[in-house]
């Protein structure tokens, strides 16, 4: 019986066969460098999490305490002196899962124990002028690029105001978490006809506690409730006395109602309609008492 050719010639002949050019080694060759990326793309996305960082918004009045916040998040230690934000601003933090963390200094360290997953804070100036680049950051829920990524990824809007001069600030504030409010509103408004987009929550962050003219968070909540009923009121009668027919009155005043519609009065519990859970928790940036706040973020990512 013959022997088989030695393992060499089997080598050489093959390398001869790859090095010749030929119909069958380019058309191989080609399927490698068209589908050897894609298999390598396929493999990377499933094995991350997010192909987009999920977000969280900073949004509220100028002189609340965001980019105070922001800071103090970055870097873990103590807040750093701040200004006021003229253009929107993102870190990118680490989140841990680990329950046995008791402040937020442990579970947003890189080697704490848990999974850990990334994510933007992006802060946003809260002067009445510039509040456009919060608005676009909550988008209408599909995907669409924003300066910091897909806004189809926001996770959650912490809204940082002032309670120590709030009852100087009440209607300026409300105003403005009127806007954002409403815009989640219709946000999951827009998901009825097709895919509903990601629940979007609400934290208001009532910071400043630490000083003696600071309202407690449950009267933060209540006032706020009171100042966003008065609002609704009074944008529904500005419809009435503009003179617009009857019929596009009802359509427009519908779309800009918030909340329960026709109610006599409101509260955050109306947001749960339209999937938009809103907390109000206090806490002080400048003694460090985020930990709650931090908590909520983590139970968003």
């Amino acid at each position: 019986m013959a022997s088989s050719p030695p393992i060499m010639e089997h080598l050489k002949d093959a390398l001869e066969y790859i090095l010749t050019p030929s119909t069958p080694v380019i058309t191989i060759g080609l399927l490698i460098v068209f589908f050897v990326p894609i298999l390598v793309h396929f493999f990377i996305t499933r094995q991350t999490p997010y192909t987009s960082l999920p977000s969280i918004l900073l949004a509220g009045p100028a002189g609340g305490g965001k980019t105070s916040l922001l800071t103090l998040l970055e870097r873990g230690e103590k807040a750093a002196e701040t200004h006021t934000s003229q253009t929107p601003h993102a870190v990118e933090l680490t989140v841990s899962s680990d329950a046995g963390a008791s402040t937020f200094r442990e579970a947003a360290r890189e080697d704490a124990p848990g999974s850990h997953k990334k994510f933007y804070l992006i802060d946003t100036p809260g002067h009445g002028k510039l509040r456009g680049a919060a608005m676009a950051q909550i988008g209408d829920g599909k995907p669409s690029q924003t300066q910091f990524g897909d806004s189809a990824m926001l996770r959650g809007i912490i809204f940082v105001l002032d309670a120590a001069t709030l009852d100087d600030s009440l209607a300026d504030a409300a105003t403005y978490l009127y806007q954002v409010l409403l815009a989640l509103q219709k946000r999951a408004g827009s998901g009825r006809t097709s895919r509903s987009p990601n629940a979007v929550h609400v934290l208001i962050a009532a910071n400043k506690l630490d000083l003696f003219t600071a309202l407690p968070a449950s009267l933060v909540r209540s006032n706020l409730e009171a100042e966003l009923g008065h609002i609704r009121q009074s944008r529904s009668k500005g419809l009435l006395d503009s003179g617009v027919g009857t019929d596009e009155i009802g359509s427009e005043e519908q779309d800009n109602w918030l909340g329960e519609y026709g109610s006599e009065k409101f509260t955050f519990g109306q947001m749960r309609e339209f999937d938009v859970e809103v907390d109000v928790i206090g806490g002080s940036v400048l003694e460090g008492n985020v930990d709650k706040w931090w908590d909520w973020i983590s139970g968003r990512i």
